[in-house]
């Protein structure tokens, strides 16, 4: 129990830094200075893996939970359908951001659909940690 206490712990800086060098990628993306571009996106591509890492390692100690889902469906508490939101819009922005790796990311179509969706991922992560703290303090 205290190793999923740490990861869950060590995600939130993680998440932070992943969120905010997203944000300074986004902004350098409209100056015209192309290595301040650069360097937030090796700093976003770096904390992103970070982060994705402890998501894994937050997500293996709960997977039985994940597979009743599948068997039992979403019930009526509103947390599980939050988890589950948070779940898919984590797959989409870590699917878009692989994408973007193969793709000329600075202002194409997937590079805003994944800014987009980081946002609205920010929001409800925040939620979700929000939720999830208050519960065990």
């Amino acid at each position: 129990m205290k190793k999923i206490f740490i990861i869950d712990w060590v995600l939130i800086p993680a998440f932070i830094l992943s969120a905010a060098a997203g944000i300074g990628l986004h902004i350098a993306g409209h100056g015209n200075n192309h290595e301040v571009w650069h360097n937030w996106a090796v700093a976003h591509i770096l904390s992103s893996l970070l982060f994705t890492t402890l998501v894994m390692a937050h997500i293996k100690p709960h997977w039985a939970w994940y597979k009743s889902l599948f068997r039992n469906g979403l019930g009526r508490k509103s947390h599980v359908t939050v988890t589950v939101i948070v779940s898919i819009l984590f797959m989409l922005v870590a699917l878009t951001g692989c994408v973007l790796l193969g793709v000329e990311g600075a202002n194409s179509g997937i590079g805003l659909w994944h800014y987009r969706i980081g946002l609205l991922s920010v929001a409800l992560f925040g939620g979700h940690i929000l939720y999830k703290e208050t519960r065990i303090m």
